[in-house]
């Protein structure tokens, strides 16, 4: 099977957000499954040639591609994927892609996209390469589908292709005036009142929806929600339209960089079977902080930007109650400046109860997640998540608001037992509010104080399956499904 990733980024060369984690991690399982996957993305200025091993393809380059009626001249780059032998195609246009960021607030962020929608086309064509499938991800690949059965039609090799078109974020629309469908060289048939026209402007995720043949989001809760006005952003009535054809699958996570048996970032390496390990790198943890370590105390820790999204207004809500639990807090983020300042106050007020370090730091990321007893992740919706997935990994356990990913993944260890079920994880709650936030994590407090059940609690987390390998063989039913619709 040819399948061809096409994207605005792909980690590790080029990331803002999770689209970047799918981008470079399903390819290589995809291809361990014996498909032929090549990802495309533009080369931004701030990809490291050096660091990365670009090549530069001048059998296949450069070419013109038009823009709103200007040939704009491409170069195409190439390296892999690390840890595997798939091939990225950078799309270079130093007109559009060399600005300093991946994306922009220009007037011409629409013919950034179109133009990497028409050069993975005509680089497809130069190299004589016919995707069974053309997964797109995003609104900035909306346009591929519509371009290949419309502007590209007459070109034979594309009768057979299908597409997939992932939505990750429904939040980021690519919504334009009507002039970007000269731009595009489309017909006018599909501006104002005609196919893309979406709230009187220019739609190019409404391109994706309408023109793929499966359309995915990236979990089965989050498949529903969307289809809903709270959380469709305006496109649920379009989204139900296709529901015969809209499927969630879940992301995984890389489990070689997230694997507490060999973590380069944490002290102490352990498993499932010996639990007591974690507790050294609890240690560690406090003792970063300048926390005293106290074995009755449950850490709770928090990676995250510090949004109202992420749940930030519901914690600021709940702050008094939370700061008088008998617990200690790890916090690591930045965001809303409300948010830094609430969280840099309680570390001063309250040394020995909450500390907080506002930025990024990767290898302290990894620390808390082995350090932590539990991880706090209460968002208002949450698409698929990743740090819940860290955390069952890690036996640190996850207390959740029960949407999006959140809900697939993390499963109440109360609800559970009422039920007669095995499995429960963690914790989680439905109402979004700070006395529903601070009940949960209360809940998991006392259930720490019970070793026994704590311990089954972490185990069950770690026994779950959170790798590629189970969401790459989702993708490659969906990819037969859209073949077959095609055929």
């Amino acid at each position: 099977m040819n399948i061809a990733i096409v994207a605005s980024e792909c980690a590790p060369f080029a990331k803002t957000g999770g689209l970047a984690d799918v981008v470079g991690a399903l390819p290589r399982y995809l291809a361990e499954r014996g498909a032929d996957v090549r990802v495309f993305i533009p080369k931004y200025d701030s990809v490291d040639e050096k660091k990365f091993g670009l090549v530069y393809q001048d059998s296949l380059g450069p070419f013109p591609v038009r823009v709103g009626g200007i040939a704009r001249t491409v170069y195409i780059h190439t390296a892999v994927i690390p840890r595997s032998t798939v091939p990225v195609y950078f799309i270079d246009c130093r007109e559009f892609y060399h600005r300093g960021t991946i994306y922009t607030e220009h007037w011409d962020e629409d013919e950034r996209f179109i133009l990497l929608n028409k050069a993975v086309i005509e680089l497809c064509q130069r190299m004589q390469w016919a995707p069974d499938v053309f997964h797109c991800n995003d609104w900035q690949t909306g346009l591929l589908p519509v371009l290949v059965k419309d502007n590209y039609s007459w070109d034979r090799m594309f009768d057979r292709t299908a597409f997939l078109y992932s939505i990750h974020n429904i939040g980021y629309q690519g919504r334009f005036s009507f002039d970007t469908i000269a731009k595009a060289e489309l017909r006018p048939e599909y501006g104002r009142g005609g196919l893309l026209d979406h709230d009187n402007s220019f739609c190019m995720m409404k391109g994706g929806i309408l023109f793929s043949e499966v359309i995915s989001t990236v979990s089965g809760t989050y498949a529903q929600e969307v289809l809903t006005p709270e959380y469709g952003s305006g496109m649920q009535d379009l989204l139900r339209m296709r529901k015969d054809d809209f499927f969630g699958v879940l992301n995984g996570i890389d489990t070689d960089e997230w694997d507490p048996r060999t973590d380069p970032h944490i002290p102490f390496h352990y498993s499932a079977d010996d639990l007591a390990v974690k507790r050294k790198n609890t240690q560690a943890l406090l003792e970063k902080t300048g926390m005293t370590y106290r074995p009755d105390v449950p850490v709770i820790g928090i990676v995250s930007r510090l949004v109202p999204q992420k749940g930030f207004d519901m914690i600021a809500e709940a702050i008094d109650g939370l700061m008088q639990l008998k617990a200690q807090w790890v916090i690591l983020g930045s965001g809303d400046e409300e948010y830094e300042r609430l969280f840099s106050a309680m570390s001063r007020a309250l040394p020995q109860t909450c500390w907080s370090y506002i930025g990024f730091n990767n290898p302290l990321a990894h620390l808390i997640e082995a350090g932590a007893d539990m991880f706090l992740m209460p968002s208002r919706y949450e698409p698929c998540g990743l740090n819940q997935m860290y955390s069952l990994r890690y036996g640190t356990v996850p207390i959740v608001r029960k949407t999006g990913g959140l809900a697939d993944t993390v499963h109440d260890w109360h609800e559970y037992q009422y039920l007669g079920k095995d499995g429960g994880n963690g914790f989680s709650f439905n109402d979004a509010n700070g006395a529903a936030l601070l009940a949960t994590v209360k809940r998991a407090i006392d259930s720490f104080h019970l070793p026994d059940e704590w311990a089954a609690i972490q185990r069950n987390g770690m026994r779950e399956d959170c790798s590629w390998q189970h969401s790459a063989g989702e993708y490659i039913r969906l990819y037969e499904r859209a073949i077959a619709s095609r055929k």
